[in-house]
C-alpha cells in the first residue's frame, strides 16, 4: 500500500497558529488506514510538471486509530509552491493525492531504553502520534522526554493537549522551550540542547530529532560528545 497513490478527501481544516495549519484528510477507497505511529505521507501537488518536483511529504500527526482518516500539522513557508498551494487552494471538501505510509521514524520494538523526542516547529507531529499512541495501548515504557523547541510561546503546537498528557501519562516529561525573550513566560528559555544534555545522564537512551537540518546536525554531533553511540541516535530531516 505504501507504494499506491490514494485519493484523499479533506474533511477539516483548521488554523493552529498565525502560520500553520492542521489539515484532515481521509482515504475513502480504504476502511484504514495502516501506518505507525513516526511514519509521513506523500502528496503529489499540481504545482509542478515533473513528478519529483511535485511531491512534498509530511509526519501524520495522528496516532494510528483504526479510521481511515488522518491529521497533517503544515507550516506556511515563505516562497515554498506546496506550502502556499495547500493554504491558498485546498479547502474543506478539496482532493489530495497521496502515497503512504513511508519511513522507518518509528519506535524501537522494545521500549527498554529512555526515549528522547528533540524537535523544533512542525517536527511535534511524529512525536504527538507516538506519544498519544503509547497512551492509548498503555504500553509499559521508559522515561519519554519531549523537548520542543520554538520562537514564541504563539508558535507552540498542541501545547495544551502535551500539557494534559504530562499529567495522565506516567513518565511523560514536556519541556517546551522558546528561543526569544518573552517576559510572560515561565518556562525554559533558549534552544532544545542544552535541556537534553542536562536531563541524559549516561542512562541508556533513544534520541530522535525531528525539524530543520541545522538542529540535526547539531544534535547529533552534542550527542556523539555526550558518549552516546550513533546508533542511539534516529532522525527525520524537515526541508
Amino acid at each position: 500500500m505504501a507504494d499506491q497513490w490514494h485519493k484523499g478527501l479533506v474533511t477539516r481544516i483548521v488554523q493552529e497558529t498565525h502560520n500553520t495549519r492542521r489539515f484532515w484528510i481521509q482515504i475513502p477507497e480504504l476502511e484504514h488506514f495502516s501506518f505507525k505511529a513516526g511514519q509521513f505521507v506523500t502528496l503529489d501537488l499540481p504545482i509542478h510538471e515533473q513528478k519529483n518536483k511535485r511531491w512534498r511529504s509530511y509526519s501524520i500527526a495522528s496516532p494510528p486509530d483504526g479510521t481511515n482518516t488522518i491529521e497533517l500539522v503544515i507550516v506556511l513557508l515563505e516562497g515554498g509552491a506546496g506550502t502556499n498551494y495547500l493554504f491558498n487552494h485546498i479547502k474543506e471538501g478539496s482532493e489530495l493525492i497521496l502515497k503512504g505510509p513511508l519511513g522507518h521514524f518509528v519506535l524501537p520494538e522494545q521500549l527498554d531504553k529512555d526515549l528522547f523526542f528533540i524537535c523544533t516547529g512542525t517536527g511535534i507531529a511524529p512525536f504527538r502520534a507516538m506519544a498519544q499512541y503509547i497512551k492509548a495501548h498503555d504500553l509499559p515504557h521508559p522515561p519519554i522526554h519531549l523537548i520542543y523547541g520554538c520562537r514564541q510561546q504563539c508558535d507552540l503546537l498542541y501545547a495544551a493537549e502535551m500539557w494534559d498528557l504530562e499529567r495522565e501519562l506516567t513518565d511523560f516529561h514536556y519541556t517546551p522551550t522558546l528561543s526569544r525573550d518573552d517576559d510572560k513566560w515561565t518556562g525554559r528559555k533558549g534552544y532544545v540542547h542544552l535541556i537534553y544534555e542536562e536531563l541524559a545522564q549516561h542512562q541508556p537512551a533513544h534520541f530522535f530529532l525531528c525539524g530543520w537540518k541545522n538542529m540535526i546536525d547539531e544534535a547529533k554531533h552534542r550527542i556523539l560528545a555526550l558518549g552516546y553511540d550513533k546508533h542511539d541516535i534516529h532522525q527525520e530531516l524537515y526541508g
